[in-house]
């Protein structure tokens, strides 16, 4: 059995969602990319998000063009993937306005990479809370050929806006 199950499918909690864009925004307001992690399960070729991790501290840079999450904060963050028994499914991220929802070569190049690992770049620094999955640019991490770019459709197919109760978002570090 894999570490890593093939994952086909995310269901994101629309709390989730909105606590997501809530944090991006956060950042985005002082012209700075914002994140948010995504904790929950994989079972039968579905990843469903059960909670929201934002990060707070010397361990995350956020800049215009630039977030670096410090291994540390990581470490962190995974301890409170193992305390309640998920594992980290995906993430999504902001590029400010007028930007490419494509990821970055060092989005690509140091961001988080193990199988069916999911990740967003949401428009316009977070500031459009209207926004969707399939209006991102929706990426899956894929072995032996890295990320890859859903297209529109399959993302509106694949990733999905579901009513689960979630707990409130979990602050790491700071």
């Amino acid at each position: 059995m894999s570490k890593f199950p093939r994952v086909d499918r995310w269901h994101i909690p629309r709390s989730v969602w909105s606590a997501s864009f809530d944090e991006m925004a956060r950042d985005g307001r002082e012209g700075n990319e914002g994140v948010a992690l995504w904790l929950g399960q994989r079972h039968d070729g579905i990843g469903t998000v059960s909670n929201v991790v934002v990060l707070r501290g010397p361990g995350v840079v956020k800049q215009p063009a630039f977030l670096e999450i410090s291994s540390a904060l990581m470490n962190d963050v995974t301890d409170v993937a193992i305390e309640l028994g998920a594992v980290l499914l995906g993430q999504i991220h902001a590029h400010g306005r007028g930007w490419s929802i494509d990821l970055s070569y060092t989005d690509r190049t140091y961001g988080i990479a193990h199988p069916s690992y999911l990740s967003l770049v949401a428009p316009d620094y977070g500031l459009r809370p209207d926004v969707l999955p399939a209006d991102c640019g929706v990426h899956v991490f894929m072995p032996n050929i890295g990320f890859v770019r859903l297209s529109d459709h399959d993302a509106a197919q694949r990733v999905t806006l579901v009513d689960h109760p979630v707990a409130k978002p979990i602050v790491v570090g700071g």
